[in-house]
């Protein structure tokens, strides 16, 4: 026999009101063409609960009490790499026997979701203790200070964006459909190597790298960018050249030249990619250039020069002006990564 269709909220409110006028079980089930066991359900069920709409049901027991629950989110917690499967393992290595689905429903319950973990420079602890130094040193500087730094490094940008995703919307089976694919080729299609500056003022020179960057081929690039991108970019006198501690950026002939140039380096903590604000600089060049679509090599070096000249000022300093937030989340990381 089939499940019967559950009454509707209207027709048991009709059975109350008629139980309420005084007439019979019998009398109501024969009126509405209810069997009198439901007519007598729902009249006591009325009684106890003052309401005719159906109440929360418990659902099959979990097999998870709340102990054990507890301690599934601590072991996800303390080991945030461990596969659903190795959970299940563990659990029924316990004596607990769940799915795969059991696990994972408890853990987003718990506000727990799988994530692709995100690739960010390894830190040891010399590395935490000169970024919460470098965090410490520079708190009190305001927006005066670092809208006077002229911020450096470099970049690669791939002719077909050999790491970008791209999501779709298919149905089962239609995952290799060609409108559901990305086309790759090997190695992007091949790339270029940029070396770039901003300021909070702007974007300052964006130099095409030719080949493998030696310290003599970098020199030659602050020889001939460095200074006229700080004179276009309105700094003054006293800016300061921000650059990482890459072996060519830190080598002897660039360190006499800097010296010489009077060219105040600011000094900078190692394996710090999140303090350098020209890395979101980077982001929004590479979106901008890979929406042009370029098909081949120096279609793509023009687009890097027309966007990178095309980025607003006020977006620059918008990234400058922000940056006592990046030393604040370094000093609550205790100088680990941060999202920046």
């Amino acid at each position: 026999m089939g499940k019967s269709k559950e009454l509707s909220v209207d027709l048991k409110k009709r059975i109350i009101d008629l139980n309420k006028s005084g007439k019979s079980l019998g009398a109501i089930s024969k009126q509405l063409q209810v069997p009198r066991a439901t007519v007598q359900t729902i009249i006591r069920k009325y009684k106890v609960h003052g309401t005719v709409v159906s109440l929360p049901r418990s659902g099959r027991k979990r097999k998870l009490s709340h102990a054990a629950e507890r301690r599934l989110v601590r072991m996800v917690k303390s080991q945030p790499r461990i596969t659903k499967k190795q959970v299940c393992k563990d659990l029924e290595a316990d004596g607990t026997q769940v799915s795969v689905s059991t696990v994972k429903r408890v853990l987003h319950r718990h506000g727990l979701r799988g994530c692709r973990a995100r690739k960010k420079p390894l830190l040891q602890k010399r590395h935490l203790k000169t970024r919460l130094k470098f965090a410490a040193d520079h708190m009190d500087k305001d927006k005066t200070f670092w809208r006077k730094v002229l911020w450096s490094d470099e970049t690669k940008i791939e002719l077909f964006g050999h790491n970008t995703q791209q999501y779709v919307w298919r149905r089962k089976g239609e995952a290799f459909n060609p409108r559901n694919t990305m086309p790759t080729v090997k190695h992007g299609g091949g790339s270029i190597m940029l070396w770039g500056c901003f300021a909070a003022s702007g974007t300052g020179s964006l130099q095409k790298v030719n080949g493998i960057m030696k310290k003599e081929d970098y020199l030659q690039i602050l020889q001939e960018n460095l200074k006229p991108s700080a004179r276009r970019l309105g700094l003054g006198r006293s800016w300061v050249f921000q650059q990482d501690n890459d072996p060519k950026h830190t080598s002897k002939v660039v360190k006499e030249w800097l010296n010489q140039a009077r060219i105040k380096v600011l000094e900078w903590p190692s394996q710090s990619p999140d303090l350098n604000p020209i890395e979101n600089m980077w982001t929004v060049l590479k979106k901008r250039v890979h929406a042009r679509k370029p098909s081949h090599l120096a279609e793509l070096h023009n687009s890097v020069k027309k966007t990178g000249q095309n980025i607003r000022p006020e977006a620059c300093q918008e990234l400058v002006d922000g940056y006592q937030k990046r030393l604040v989340a370094v000093k609550m990381a205790k100088g680990h990564v941060t999202k920046y």
